[in-house]
This record gives structure tokens, sequence and C-alpha cells, in this order.
């Protein structure tokens, strides 16, 4: 089964050595976004990067600098409820909402084209 919808795509940029509440931030994100009932956050850690200030942010031996993207596809209303949500919890960083049409896949158990 093939369902396409209209959605939102939500990206979060930010730092891996970013805390809230003595939780990495990434990890309290997904969290709320499960409190939320959002549809499904994933998140990644990003090589090296640079943001407004052009401060490069890569793997270092001594501090957690990676940087991070947070990626959350939903409804325009559940991301409309997020956003302030995530806002309050980042002191540093970037959000950046854009529409997107997303293709849901679903095959059934015993499909001969699995």
């Amino acid at each position: 089964m093939r369902t396409v919808k209209q959605a939102k795509l939500l990206r979060l940029h930010f730092s891996e050595g970013d805390h809230y509440k003595g939780k990495p931030l990434y990890e309290a994100i997904v969290n709320r976004c499960r409190e939320l009932k959002i549809a499904g956050a994933t998140v990644f850690r990003g090589l090296e990067g640079y943001g407004e200030t052009a401060e490069i942010h890569r793997h270092h031996l001594v501090r957690r600098d990676q940087p991070i993207v947070v990626t959350v596809v939903d409804t325009a209303e559940n991301l409309a409820r997020l956003i302030p949500e995530v806002e309050a919890m980042m002191d540093t960083g970037m959000i950046a909402t854009s529409d997107v049409e997303y293709i849901r896949i679903e095959k059934p158990p015993g499909d001969p084209t699995r």
C-alpha cells in the first residue's frame, strides 16, 4: 500500500554538547516529541559543519562539538505545537521548516514483492 500526503518537515540544528535539564538536547527533544504524539523524529550526527558564527564544529578528543540535526515530519498543526516547546529548550541553534510531500509505504506480511 502506498499513501501520499502533504506535510511539514522540521529540522533542528545545534551542537552535540547542548543539554536540557541534564540530558543531551537531542534526547530531550525526541522524548518531548513522543510525549506530544509527534509522528516521529530522527537524530543525525554530522561530521563537520558551521553556522552563523562561522565557527567550525567537528569531533574533538576533549569536548563534544559535532553538529546534530533532528528531523521531524508531521502535520503543520502538530509542528506548530512542537516548535515553541523546542525553542524554549534550545540556547543556540537553528530551526528550519519546509513543506514536503511524504510517501508512506506499507507492504503486508507475505507480500511476494518483499
